[in-house]
């Protein structure tokens, strides 16, 4: 499960993707766990939930840039694109308002973009999180 955002912009409404993966991190009592992993140069922790094992993962990258902490991820740890969430901001939701989208294009977000471009894939599931327009 991949946040997608601008790492050195937390708290910004266009790096969304970050802040609902640090609350899934408290949800699921990892919030400790949280490490620096250069080979991915992202955030990284490991959680389990409902049997399943979950990467948890925040690009310390530019978001045009996300995609490649993604890749490499999925390279570490074995990851199909089908097997990626990820989580990122939508400009044309209204504020709070979430969707599920499968696969497809990027629909002009450049995080998402550049995920699409480093896997060679636009099979990810995404999580839309409206943050409105300005």
């Amino acid at each position: 499960v991949a946040g997608l955002g601008n790492y050195g912009l937390r708290g910004t409404r266009h790096s969304v993707g970050m802040a609902v993966l640090d609350r899934l991190a408290r949800q699921l009592a990892v919030a400790e766990g949280w490490r620096a992993d250069r080979r991915c140069c992202a955030d990284v922790a490991l959680a389990a939930a409902r049997g399943l094992e979950l990467v948890l993962l925040k690009p310390r990258r530019f978001m045009n840039l996300n995609g490649l902490s993604v890749a490499s991820a999925a390279e570490i740890y074995n990851l199909r694109p089908e097997d990626i969430y990820l989580v990122h901001d939508d400009l044309d939701k209204a504020l709070g308002k979430v969707a599920i989208k499968l696969g497809g294009s990027a629909r002009g977000h450049n995080g998402v973009r550049s995920c699409i471009s480093a896997l060679h894939s636009n099979e990810m599931t995404r999580l839309r999180v409206g943050i409105g327009r300005p």
